[in-house]
């Protein structure tokens, strides 16, 4: 599972994957990476439209931050992949300008926190313009880059605005967590007549996934607004986006030892929101567990419990279970961190290499905390199911 072995007294580095800490996948299956499904996503659609381009800090000559767009500025030159001055404001206004002549610009946030500098373009210059003009004014653009928190990055760098622009009508807001997902749902946020906003993940850019040749294949596009069941189960829903689904689907594994069979929806889309299939869900298992990693209080839990006590409270068996961080700025003493978002992974993958012990020490801290996550999701469950949890567990 760490991916080392030991012999000889020397230590040997494996493939750097934690892909089966969740999962288990046939050897034979074609694995990518969700940096490559985002790359490929990206190649693929600025080859097939030539109004699409990318802008932001680092894409060009760098070749992106985390290497999303490794080798377009090479294929496509400087006049569609633009490297900006660290002024999101600044960029992100033109980006949207270029949007309203009919061009399709993908911005790239180094991270989603820094896009409070730019909120105002956002808000007010993309999500409002097709309201406020009636429907002449369509702003095709798409604002993309990592989201949430990372490991040891402090409170201004660990934010999930999954809620705070998921609120904002105007917007389309995905968090995609699998390879397919990334490039499904990039592909189909670069073609959408409106603002997109799309919250990846720095710790799941290096992870693999399966992926079959219909995702491979140029035309594949997911829709917007559509949830997916990763697994499916009869006694209880559990809903997640971005890294959460993997915790999420962890967990139901744990359950099924148990005898709980539970549901995890992949819920892709933030806005809008997949109400029918989380309310199907639940209206079959009558019981449901929300995980995210953002605050509680107004968060994407907060507007699915809403949702089910508004068309299916009469199924429900059992008050509705939250898993979120908690309702304070993220530390920065990696102590307190894992106090305040038990959600964040101590492990960070480093695009350009790593060193063996130092990757080996922050396995092992992944591995255990994952867990530890896993454990609160189980037993939000298990108390769900009305089965027996320990006081103590359940403070």
């Amino acid at each position: 599972m760490l991916g080392v072995i030991i012999r000889n007294n020397k230590t040997i580095l494996l493939r750097p994957s934690f892909s089966s800490a969740f999962r288990q996948f046939s050897s034979s299956a074609k694995q990518m990476t969700v940096r490559d499904a985002l790359n490929s996503a990206l190649d693929e659609e600025m080859s097939a439209d030539p109004k699409v381009f990318l802008m932001g800090e680092e894409v060009g000559e760098y070749q992106g931050a985390y290497k999303i767009s490794k080798g377009l500025l090479e294929k496509y030159g400087p006049d569609r992949v633009l490297d900006t001055p660290i002024t999101e404001a600044g960029f992100t206004g033109i980006g949207v300008g270029a949007a309203y002549y009919g061009l399709k610009p993908v911005v790239e946030f180094m991270t989603f926190n820094f896009s409070m500098q730019a909120i105002d373009h956002i808000i007010n210059s993309a999500a409002k313009s097709n309201y406020m003009s009636a429907g002449q004014i369509s702003v095709p653009i798409v604002f993309r880059g990592p989201n949430g928190a990372a490991a040891g990055v402090g409170a201004q760098h660990s934010h999930c605005y999954a809620s705070w622009y998921g609120s904002c009508p105007g917007l389309k807001v995905l968090a995609p967590y699998s390879s397919e997902d990334a490039r499904g749902l990039l592909k189909a946020a670069i073609r959408d007549p409106d603002p997109v906003v799309f919250l990846e993940n720095e710790l799941l850019y290096g992870e693999s996934f399966p992926v079959s040749a219909e995702v491979l294949d140029s035309s594949f596009c997911l829709p917007i607004g559509k949830a997916k069941i990763e697994r499916e189960g009869k006694d209880v829903t559990i809903t997640a986006f971005s890294k959460m689904v993997g915790f999420a689907l962890k967990a139901a594994e744990i359950l099924a030892k148990e005898g709980i069979s539970a549901e995890v929806i992949n819920l892709r889309s933030i806005r809008p929101l997949d109400r029918s299939t989380i309310n199907a869900s639940v209206r079959k298992t009558n019981r449901l567990v929300t995980v995210e990693e953002g605050f509680p209080q107004h968060g994407v839990g907060a507007e699915i419990c809403t949702s089910v006590i508004e068309e299916s409270f009469g199924y429900l068996d059992a008050p509705v279970e939250r898993i979120a961080g908690a309702d304070v700025p993220m530390p920065y003493a990696a102590n307190l961190e894992r106090l305040a978002v038990p959600q964040v992974m101590f492990l960070k993958y480093y695009f350009l290499g790593l060193n063996t012990r130092l990757w080996i020490i922050k396995s092992v801290c992944f591995l255990v905390y994952v867990n530890v996550q896993v454990e609160d999701i189980v037993r939000a469950a298990k108390r769900a199911c009305h089965r027996s949890v320990p006081m103590a567990a359940a403070a």
